[in-house]
């Protein structure tokens, strides 16, 4: 089968979206063209986003490359599937512009994974993906007969039918990836970092995924979810095939960066600076040290709450005092060039309190960000707290509930974000 995997190029103005807004490499894609390629499918992989295209000259190129199945992804790359974009205007205008062009059209990322029904309306996709999509991916390039294909939704004489889900990957196994030059020369940006010894492209890079805990805000629940670790060989083959194409620097996407010794050890004798996502927490001052030597130079580390009491409303399981985490922030700043200390505007954290802990935490040269309200994604069990299981309204409810209960939102946000409605309004199907 020929089958072609599409990343759109992003656009985010009016949106709420917490993630990075420049390009990062489509790791789900990825790795699905490798399995499918593996199964003998001819795979064309394009990223608008990444290259500057349009949907038009996307489209011209798929419908010349003539698929029986099209993909297309609802988050930009996997790295923002837990803070993707709530509205769906940017995959369902490529989907509208190709029209009946591409062959069976698909839909995967976290929207079909929380309510594949909503996702399979708006859009008008033929399937939706529920959770982690490579493997089934690939099983949709394997059969006509979609009952057979687990963790999708599709019609089916105009009934929409969901087989199970949502899918989580092996992925111990998953494929060394590898990339076009023309990608990694076009990836100048090097993800949350913020010093100023650049040297090399960027890229992005999956050490493990998902994740041993589970914080009340984090949207996980019907993807990468449950932690496992890739096989090192793996892991350092594709770091060693981006450094041979000029890449000086990886952002480890991994929902938590556990301290490996074994990876860092490896990655010392390495040319290679990386950022890595973590929780402070986990890691002692010995191996903190190993972590700088090793090359990292950014650390976002979870904190969230300055209280005992705002920890543990946010399930941290966290059995540090706050001057602990503290210390350890303050350590790790001795051997890595950035470490932010990531705050969520929780009640319990009054105003006093922050500002004493920011102003500790800045004068050790630990950056700790101005509290970010916290958006009830579907797929996190706060949602489920306030409202039970996501339904057909699910983002709607949450997007109007974060725009009535905060007047000020994070400074990497649009100032004044829009209704889902509003987003949505020109492009997604009435459902």
């Amino acid at each position: 089968m020929k089958v072609a995997l599409v990343n759109p190029r992003w656009s985010f103005d009016g949106s709420i979206y917490f993630g990075c807004r420049e390009p990062h490499l489509p790791l789900e894609l990825g790795y699905s063209k490798a399995l499918l390629e593996r199964a003998g499918h001819e795979v064309l992989l394009l990223d608008g986003h990444l290259t500057d295209r349009g949907d038009d000259s996307l489209v011209a190129e798929v419908a010349g490359f003539a698929p029986q199945m099209t993909v297309v992804t609802t988050a930009p790359s996997y790295l923002f599937w837990r803070c993707a974009p709530p509205e769906l205007r940017v995959p369902a205008g490529f989907l509208q512009a190709l029209g009946r062009q591409g062959g069976r059209t698909v839909a995967t990322g976290p929207h079909g994974s929380v309510t594949p029904q909503t996702t399979l309306r708006k859009l008008g996709v033929d399937v939706v993906v529920r959770g982690e999509c490579e493997e089934v991916i690939a099983a949709l390039a394997e059969t006509q007969d979609l009952s057979r294909v687990p963790a999708i939704a599709w019609r089916d004489a105009g009934a929409i039918r969901v087989n199970g889900g949502p899918a989580a990957s092996p992925f111990i196994e998953a494929p060394a990836l590898s990339w076009p030059d023309e990608w990694i020369a076009r990836h100048q940006h090097h993800h949350h970092r913020f010093d100023d010894a650049r040297s090399g492209f960027g890229a992005e890079v999956e050490a493990s995924r998902g994740c041993p805990y589970n914080c009340s805000f984090c949207a996980k629940i019907e993807f990468r979810d449950a932690y496992r670790r890739r096989r090192l060989d793996l892991v350092l083959e594709e770091i060693d095939r981006l450094i041979a194409q000029g890449v000086g620097y990886v952002y480890f996407i991994d929902e938590i960066f556990l301290p490996q010794k074994p990876l860092l050890e490896a990655l010392v004798s390495r040319n290679l600076q990386f950022g890595i996502q973590t929780r402070i927490d986990l890691w002692k001052p010995e191996l903190l040290e190993l972590l700088g030597r090793a090359g990292c130079v950014s650390i976002e580390a979870g904190i969230e709450s300055l209280t005992v009491e705002g920890r543990a409303a946010l399930a941290k399981r966290c059995k540090l005092e706050t001057e602990d985490l503290a210390a350890l922030l303050i350590e790790a700043r001795r051997h890595v060039p950035f470490v932010q200390a990531n705050l969520i505007g929780m009640e319990q954290d009054n105003a006093g309190l922050v500002a004493h802990w920011r102003d500790v935490l800045i004068g050790a040269g630990v950056w700790a960000n101005e509290p970010v309200p916290l958006y009830p994604y579907p797929s996190s069990p706060s949602y489920r707290d306030l409202w039970g299981e996501p339904d057909d309204h699910a983002w709607e409810r949450a997007h109007q509930h974060y725009l009535a209960a905060f007047s000020e939102f994070s400074d990497i946000q649009d100032k004044q974000p829009l209704p889902l409605s509003q987003l949505e309004a020109t492009c997604c199907a009435a459902h």
